[in-house]
């Protein structure tokens, strides 16, 4: 930053020689390595990952910020509003105040956990740290030591982040009858739950690190961490059916609340603040909270030199000797090249895209992240809690079934087009380029487009269809019936059909070679855009499915629509690629904003 005020030039000259601060070795590694959390090649492709994790860090913390404010007129009640209604004076009743605090418990709880999951990788070495770092003058303990400091600083940063806001509001929005009590029981139960999540995860990592080595924990690592993002997710969304049946759960002492680490620190929050004059299972709960935080913490700080070690013996051997011969896919591929890509066009860059997302790390975390917020949508759409005879059950919905193809449709097919457009990967997109030209003919355009839009099309049907056959075990008779399970069928690869059109309808790139552009995507219109589109299309299948199965009629004429909007959809692509043929080809560093008004040279 400059000084506050201009220095004419021989003020400046007579200040001396800029002094640069003096930092030693481990400060100096401190820093590289925080800098390496915010712009690996997993946040960062096109080098925004600041701006990005800045803006994501605000609205992590503007979320509990603004529920803080938003309790304020409900501890606070004006008498005579809302008309008509009588609202009574005072503080709300016990129970609500009680899943007011499980709120903050829970959000610090899954923002801490979804971020370590993202984050993980970088807590050891790559490749990179290997080759650049190795060949330096560094101890590793000094390394290793600097690494362990920035790990710290970047998860207490992002928890102090998450709650710091709401923690200077909420005192004022509840007005507590002791506020340093409050504060001391709010402060402890939030940040401790939070620390607990990112602590968790890191000892899980570490230990499966330290016992099964790299290249075993690498094989599953992707199903590990879509299951802690699905999981996180899930007791985020299933929070007003848990805000509900916490009353009973606490009060029958129900085993659930032993399963659950949000209701441990839920129990720190109320015991602090009321003992266990109240209910019993406060002390039961917090006594639980701060064992599980000091055993997690305690394998955790044992495993994660071990799992440091082998990590960085893993890197300097590297993966060894493997075998490229699939004797599985062999005969699948023979069936899709006699079948599905017949043109060599079409097969070269269809096998491009299903080489690029197993090889490369951070398309593979993006659709983990999408795959994991689909089925926590999906299973929240199915559960149901009731409560019966003072007993927590749990049902099933037949709306949540029917909607539930249509959900996983929808987030595969947006996770896979994140991913094909995303840039950071021009590797592989010199080929394309020398043999067809930029931009090339309409014909070889539309054969390039088209085999990534045949890709997504297969591996959609493909996991909704399993989905469907998986949802079978728990659906209701109902839905078991021929025309019921035909309708299904049906609605789910038309939906799968018709999402692959509309959103690769602008896309105009060969899979995984986009390029990074100057102009920054609106985060909030990208954001609103899924909150617009994704509720409208969780109904459609609870919509349309009974219509389609009423008879067969109905069913030839579902084909026909989905039929005629594909077609429709199609021919719009055409002309969108037409277009971007006609384009003339850019020289190299040469700017496209004349020809984004349409203009030509």
């Amino acid at each position: 930053m400059s000084a506050n005020q201009p220095l004419a030039l021989n003020a400046q000259a007579a200040l001396g020689p800029a002094r640069e601060p003096q930092r030693s070795q481990f400060v100096l590694l401190v820093r590289h390595f925080l800098e390496r959390f915010f712009n690996h090649e997993t946040a960062s492709p096109d080098g925004d990952a600041k701006t990005r994790l800045v803006q994501i860090a605000a609205a992590v913390g503007l979320a509990p910020f603004m529920i803080a404010i938003y309790l304020w007129p409900i501890y606070h009640p004006i008498p005579g509003w809302p008309p008509g209604k009588s609202v009574p004076v005072g503080p709300p009743p016990y129970w609500h105040q009680v899943n007011h605090h499980f709120f903050f418990v829970l959000y610090s709880f899954v923002a801490m956990g979804i971020a370590t999951v993202f984050e993980w990788d970088m807590f050891f070495p790559d490749l990179l740290d290997l080759w650049v770092l190795k060949t330096l003058p560094i101890a590793e303990t000094r390394a290793f030591a600097a690494r362990v400091s920035a790990i710290a600083i970047f998860l207490g940063g992002f928890l102090f982040d998450i709650n710091i806001f709401a923690t200077f509001v909420i005192p004022a929005a509840t007005d507590p009858p002791n506020l340093f009590p409050f504060l001391c029981a709010h402060v402890l139960a939030v940040f401790g739950s939070g620390l607990f999540a990112a602590v968790f995860i890191l000892a899980v990592q570490g230990a499966l690190l330290a016992i099964l080595g790299e290249r075993l924990f690498r094989k599953f690592s992707l199903l590990l961490q879509s299951l802690f993002i699905t999981t996180l997710l899930l007791l985020l969304f299933l929070l007003p059916v848990l805000s509900g049946v916490v009353p009973t759960l606490f009060k029958s002492d129900s085993a659930y609340t032993l399963l659950c680490p949000p209701f441990w620190f839920l129990g720190v929050y109320q015991f602090l603040l009321e003992g266990a004059a109240e209910l019993p299972i406060y002390a039961k709960l917090a006594k639980i909270a701060c064992f599980a935080l000091i055993l997690a913490s305690a394998i955790a700080v044992a495993t994660y030199p071990i799992a440091y070690l082998r990590r960085v013996r893993q890197l300097v051997e590297g993966p060894g000797k493997r075998s490229h011969r699939n004797w599985v896919a062999r005969p699948l591929n023979a069936l899709l090249h006699a079948v599905v890509v017949r043109l060599p066009l079409r097969r070269a860059v269809f096998h491009f895209i299903t080489q690029t997302v197993l090889r490369v790390p951070r398309y593979r975390i993006h659709l983990t992240l999408y795959g994991g917020a689909g089925l926590s949508i999906v299973t929240t759409s199915i559960l149901r809690f009731t409560i019966a005879h003072g007993t927590v059950r749990i049902g099933i919905s037949s709306d949540g079934i029917r909607s539930a193809l249509g959900i996983v449709a929808f987030w595969v097919i947006a996770g896979m087009r994140m991913a094909f457009v995303s840039s950071g990967n021009n590797q592989g997109s010199w080929i394309f380029r020398f043999v067809h030209g930029r931009p090339p003919r309409l014909p070889t355009a539309l054969h390039q487009f088209q085999a990534a839009m045949v890709w997504v099309l297969l591996w959609a049907n493909a996991i909704t269809l399993t989905t469907f056959a998986l949802l079978r075990t728990v659906s209701p008779p109902a839905l078991l019936t021929w025309q019921a399970t035909t309708a299904q069928i049906l609605v789910a690869c038309g939906l799968c059909l018709l999402l692959t059109d509309l959103l690769f309808l602008k896309v105009t790139i060969v899979a995984f070679t986009g390029e990074p552009t100057g102009d920054q995507p609106n985060l909030a219109l990208t954001v609103l855009k899924y909150y617009t589109f994704f509720p409208v299309l969780a109904v459609v299948p609870i919509v349309t499915e009974p219509w389609v199965e009423a008879s067969l009629s109905h069913m030839a004429a579902a084909v026909c629509m989905i039929a005629a909007t594909h077609l429709l959809l199609s021919h719009q692509h055409r002309s969108f690629v037409r277009q971007y043929c006609n384009f003339p080809a850019l020289e190299q560093g040469e700017e496209d904003f004349p020809m984004k008004l349409g203009l030509r040279y």
